[in-house]
């Protein structure tokens, strides 16, 4: 199984892209506070005095804290779509006698072999986005000049193993499936959709629901002189939040397709009738797509107006003890998420729609031709970019109306209206671009040999 795990990584080494990407990333970032962290327990205690401020650890803890969940975040989601583009390849395994044993040891390889691909890059990429870190929190005075990031490869080590874990983790997860139903069954359900939300993942969905809302409630009631704690408990309540929307997703877009299927339909009769239909008989497939995109928005969104909402408040001379370093380290922090989530975005949109290569080679043996296909993606682009920006918005006005109570009173938010064009236009961009030049790709080839030949 070892050597058919690494065929398979040379053999399409596409479909393990997106994965290499969201491992690098992860491996970058928790290298990165890693080495902060060691930085500051290296240093003598005298030297961190010598600093305002509440130290480096502190600030790096605060900072990261966030980061490292949305890139595991980004990893498991990563990791789904590519055993999803190998499921028939998996399934055909199972028909010629392949144990789920065999099965599973094979995501397990492959696993491995990508994060170990993504360790290199991700170590020296976090070293030194840590030494550019500390030279900006030295330069605004918040750690003393002699502080240093060590040249040790313990961040690095343990780095490593966190990604490691979580992502065969996930893999087990992923792979649980089709490795305990019979082979037959795999391999037809490599081919189609389930209906229906399962039980415990709307009940899972349920419960981080609720969480969030706790949390919500958590940030507003902090006292204004804790603004820091407000916005790092609403920020987390917005990744709780967006995890409850993946795993209620299924149900909630097909509520929302429901309501912009119709004026979809009435605009465009012909391609916005097939558009609207597969949207809504693939509830799972759009989630995949949606979900991505309303991360994008929440997170963005969500550090845009949190921090907005406290220039504002300072500048009124509203309570607040938010500071101009506050709002750089809240920049900064906003930039590493918005990486994260467009990697995701990309990665899941790419994967969603080449995998429908046959189903686009279907529709071309009963007429439909390229064109019209083109133009059927179209309109679906455009109502995922809609349901996503819709999701994640309603979770970043949420969480910022949260910090919003916490640091002046009010539970309406500052909104930079700019910059949230900027947000919404950025998700278009990265969103119905990719799903067309995907599906561009896809489109072409004889569709009988497609159709003939699987998903490849």
């Amino acid at each position: 199984m070892t050597l058919i795990a690494l065929a398979q990584l040379r053999r399409r080494p596409a479909a393990f892209a997106g994965l290499a990407v969201a491992l690098f990333l992860a491996i970058a970032t928790l290298t990165l506070f890693g080495s902060l962290f060691a930085a500051d327990v290296s240093t003598p205690a005298s030297a961190r005095k010598a600093a305002a401020g509440p130290g480096l650890m502190v600030i790096a803890g605060a900072f990261g804290e966030i980061a490292v969940l949305v890139a595991f975040f980004v990893v498991v989601n990563a990791l789904g779509f590519a055993l999803r583009q190998q499921h028939r390849e998996l399934a055909l395994l199972r028909t010629i006698a392949a144990t789920p044993r065999q099965t599973r040891r094979l995501v397990r390889v492959q696993v491995c072999a990508t994060t170990l691909l993504a360790a290199a890059p991700g170590w020296i990429a976090g070293v030194a986005l840590a030494r550019r870190f500390l030279a900006e929190v030295q330069r605004l005075g918040m750690a003393a000049p002699g502080v240093r990031v060590p040249v040790t490869p313990v961040p690095m080590l343990v780095a490593l193993a966190a990604v490691l874990a979580v992502g065969l983790a996930a893999s087990a997860v992923a792979a649980r499936r089709i490795s305990r139903i019979a082979p037959a069954a795999a391999l037809t359900a490599s081919s189609t959709e389930h209906g229906r939300t399962g039980a415990p993942r709307l009940l899972a969905g349920i419960g981080a629901l609720a969480g969030g809302v706790l949390l919500l409630r958590l940030a507003a009631t902090r006292p204004a002189e804790q603004s820091d704690k407000a916005g790092q408990a609403a920020l987390l309540a917005s990744l709780v939040l967006l995890v409850a929307v993946a795993l209620t997703g299924p149900f909630a877009v097909r509520l929302l397709a429901a309501a912009l299927g119709a004026p979809v339909r009435t605009l465009a009769p012909g391609t916005g009738w097939l558009a609207d239909a597969n949207l809504r008989g693939y509830a799972r497939r759009l989630s995949s797509a949606v979900v991505p995109v309303a991360l994008l928005v929440g997170l963005s969104g969500t550090m845009l107006t949190m921090t907005s909402t406290a220039e504002h408040a300072a500048n009124s001379g509203a309570r607040s003890v938010t500071s101009a370093t506050d709002v750089w380290l809240r920049q900064a922090e906003l930039v590493l998420l918005a990486c994260f989530a467009a990697a995701s975005t990309l990665n899941t949109l790419i994967a969603v729609t080449a995998e429908r290569r046959r189903e686009f080679a279907l529709l071309r043996l009963v007429g439909a031709t390229r064109p019209q296909l083109m133009r059927m993606l179209t309109v679906e682009a455009a109502l995922t970019t809609t349901e996503g920006v819709l999701l994640g918005a309603a979770v970043a006005g949420a969480a910022s109306a949260a910090f919003s109570t916490a640091v002046t009173g009010s539970p309406v938010p500052h909104v930079p209206v700019g910059a949230c064009v900027f947000i919404v236009a950025g998700a278009t961009l990265l969103t119905v671009p990719a799903i067309l030049a995907t599906g561009l790709r896809a489109v072409h080839g004889r569709a009988a040999e497609v159709v003939g030949g699987g998903r490849d």
